[in-house]
């Protein structure tokens, strides 16, 4: 195993810890909601976003235990957004991470609970922290600009609004245009990618300076991911991936591939992983964990 990916696997256990930690215990009622929400949140996925938070944090000599909480917040916003995500009236989809969603191993009702509870419980994580007042307002002004109409929930409406919806039976609205395309995808995908690396750099004090430069590092990752995940979308299988393959294509959505073609959005994928290795040399080897999540969102396999 590389120094960097012991890191890793460090990190996701911390963040394990404090998600465990966060939420409620199935023993305790309401029991089919809690279940539902530790069924959401705990023993599986990359944990892209609490990793960066770590890594953001820590190359400006943030102490772990500080990046705990941010950490955790990040992913419980993320967990939620799945939960919602896979709802019938939004994708309807019935594998996530390997699993049946929530909707599917519980009901539909419960799932839309456990979502807003997910959603409450990470900012009553942020106000809780152990961490100075002026820190954990500006942790938690991110976290929430990040999941609302001005981030990942405006992103999904637009989406919505090209594309229609699993419980809409109107065919496809229009083809979106590739400047339509990053713009919603810099919402629904790259705002709370960007939250959490800002997170982290709130922690380690950063400059103006240096947030800019992390938010235009985090700006190319948020896009990587999402072009990476269409290529993926057609060339692995289901299995692969632990969710459902080949439902861009089906829903003949706008997706890079789709516009660019294949070779097209290889190449767009190379750009952005070279915007992203400029964007970290400035800050030489401490940024060794943050270069290797970005070669991570270009090179991953699901």
């Amino acid at each position: 195993m590389t120094d960097t990916a012991a890191l890793f696997l460090h990190w996701a256990q911390r963040v394990e810890a404090a998600l465990e930690s966060a939420l409620p215990s199935e023993r305790d009622a309401p029991r089919r909601l809690h279940a539902a929400m530790r069924h959401a949140a705990l023993g599986g996925g990359k944990r892209m976003r609490p990793l960066l938070v770590y890594a953001a944090g820590t190359l400006l000599d943030a102490d772990e235990t500080l990046l705990d909480a941010p950490a955790a917040a990040v992913e419980l916003i993320h967990a939620y957004s799945l939960v919602h995500d896979d709802l019938p009236a939004m994708d309807d989809d019935a594998l996530r991470r390997g699993r049946p969603t929530v909707h599917v191993a519980f009901d539909e009702a419960t799932a839309i609970l456990a979502g807003d509870a997910l959603q409450t419980r990470a900012f009553e994580v942020l106000a809780q922290a152990d961490a100075p007042a002026e820190l954990r307002v500006g942790w938690l002004q991110s976290l929430a600009t990040a999941s609302g109409a001005a981030g990942m929930c405006g992103g999904q409406a637009l989406d919505i609004d090209a594309t229609g919806s699993a419980s809409d039976a109107r065919p496809v609205r229009h083809r979106q245009s590739l400047a339509e395309l990053q713009r919603m995808h810099a919402l629904k995908t790259g705002a709370l990618i960007r939250a959490a690396v800002r997170m982290g750099a709130l922690a380690g004090h950063a400059s103006a300076e240096q947030r800019a430069r992390l938010d235009d590092f985090a700006s190319a990752l948020g896009l990587a991911f999402q072009v990476r995940d269409d290529i993926l979308d057609v060339e692995q299988s289901s299995e692969k991936l632990g969710k459902t393959a080949g439902k861009d294509a089906a829903q003949d959505k706008s997706t890079y591939p789709a516009l660019l073609g294949m070779d097209g959005a290889k190449t767009k994928l190379r750009e952005l992983a070279a915007t992203m290795h400029d964007t970290l040399a400035p800050f030489g080897d401490k940024a060794a964990a943050l270069a290797a999540l970005g070669q991570l969102a270009v090179e991953r396999d699901h």
